[in-house]
């Protein structure tokens, strides 16, 4: 989608039905858009005070912009029906904000806690897996990691099929080139879908980022390395950032040696371990204990061997370059019978949801964007950074501990 197609969205035609959720760079509002037949939006806003802020900060090294440009980049690039679209842009004086479809079977987190048993059967673990290894195959074909898999970035639209949401914590690394054995369909080719460096028309939003970073360094910097094969030397990249969900942190990650791409094959184990006992594998009483749960013990798969507990196994090998990849994922037993080329076009998923969460339009009253973005996010700066800094130096000390063992 080019600069020029992507819709301006009317704040006065927005009927804002009610927040959904906020992270620590904007909130999302589940709203209406009256301009397009009373299409359902999910529309996340970030405040510009807030961003201009933290540039003006003398230690910021501008990635607030390099990110915010960068999801909204992914988002227009990204053309898969497990993954969202850019449907619009909003930009006023106040806030930023692009929309992407509604999903209204809110995430796993939410699904799960709905099951009886809390936990989900082998065959919608199956079914929910398989559409992981698609869109992470896809993003990985566009040279995106994603590096933030966990239950709530991992939403169920309304045809019951995921959407994987919010590249918050993406980065850009040399496209992962296609095997023979991978569908053309699951797996675009780099040279016609991987991010480009051709320079477009600065949209209304993109102003927001302009110029203390251009189109082209809108993708985060990576170290190039070298790997060698049996019949050639290609370049590769890695990323030596350390970020991510504590529990669903890779090994290499916290070792801070380079990861890749094979990070998100690492939060997928961790994610189908939840799927299937309820709880993340590696979780301590406190940060230093999961890092160290992390790095040196191996997954408690209770119950008799299986195929779907020999792949969690696999995901979750900590050296990343013998962790399972994605053909071996595709042809492993757990999903034997699978027909890949299908799997989106499913017509009847496990859980279909209905178009409205009743949690998300009972007492809707008028919301103003602008005034509840900005009174929510404005918190004292001084107190802010320093919980920041605090959590970001706990973080480098638990890893920088745990290395000697």
């Amino acid at each position: 989608m080019d600069e020029d197609q992507i819709p301006l969205l009317d704040l006065e035609k927005l009927k804002v039905i009610s927040p959904l959720g906020r992270g620590a760079k904007g909130v999302v509002f589940l709203v209406q858009n009256e301009a397009s037949n009373g299409e359902l939006l999910a529309l996340k806003v970030i405040s510009r005070a807030s961003i201009k802020k933290k540039v003006k900060d003398k230690d910021s090294d501008g990635s607030e912009y390099k990110r915010i440009c960068f999801e909204k980049e992914v988002l227009r690039r990204c053309q898969h029906p497990l993954l969202p679209k850019l449907r619009g842009v909003l930009s006023t004086e106040n806030i930023v904000g692009y929309a992407i479809d509604y999903c209204p079977g809110r995430d796993l987190n939410y699904l799960r806690k709905k099951q009886t048993e809390k936990m989900f059967s082998d065959d919608l673990i199956r079914f929910y897996a398989a559409e992981l290894v698609l869109a992470l195959e896809y993003l990985h074909g566009l040279g995106i990691v994603y590096r933030d898999l966990k239950p709530e970035n991992i939403m169920i639209q309304e045809n019951g099929h995921l959407m994987l949401v919010d590249f918050d914590l993406s980065t850009k690394l040399s496209p992962k080139l296609p095997s023979q054995s991978s569908s053309t369909e699951s797996t675009p080719s780099p040279k016609s879908d991987a991010l480009t460096k051709k320079k477009k028309r600065i949209s209304p939003f993109y102003k927001c980022c302009h110029p203390v970073i251009s189109a082209e360094e809108s993708v985060h910097p990576a170290e190039s390395v070298k790997s060698e094969t049996r019949s050639e030397t290609r370049s590769l990249s890695k990323s030596n950032s350390f970020v991510g969900t504590e529990e669903y942190v890779s090994p290499e990650m916290i070792q801070g040696t380079g990861h890749d791409f094979a990070v998100d094959w690492w939060c997928l184990g961790v994610v189908l371990h939840e799927m299937l006992y309820g709880t993340t594998p590696f979780r301590g009483i406190n940060r230093k204990e999961t890092f160290y749960r992390i790095l040196s013990k191996s997954p408690e798969l209770v119950g008799k061997p299986t195929a779907l507990r020999d792949l969690i196994r696999k995901l979750l090998e900590k050296d990343p370059k013998q962790r399972i990849s994605v053909e071996e994922i595709k042809g492993h037993d757990f999903f034997k019978g699978v027909d890949w080329e299908k799997v989106v076009q499913i017509s009847r998923p496990p859980f279909i949801p209905g178009l409205f969460d009743d949690e998300h339009v009972d007492g809707i009253k008028k919301i103003d964007v602008e005034d509840f973005v900005q009174g929510l996010l404005k918190v004292d700066d001084d107190v802010t950074a320093g919980v920041m800094e605090k959590e970001h130096k706990q973080e480098q000390d638990a890893a920088k501990d745990l290395l000697v063992f």
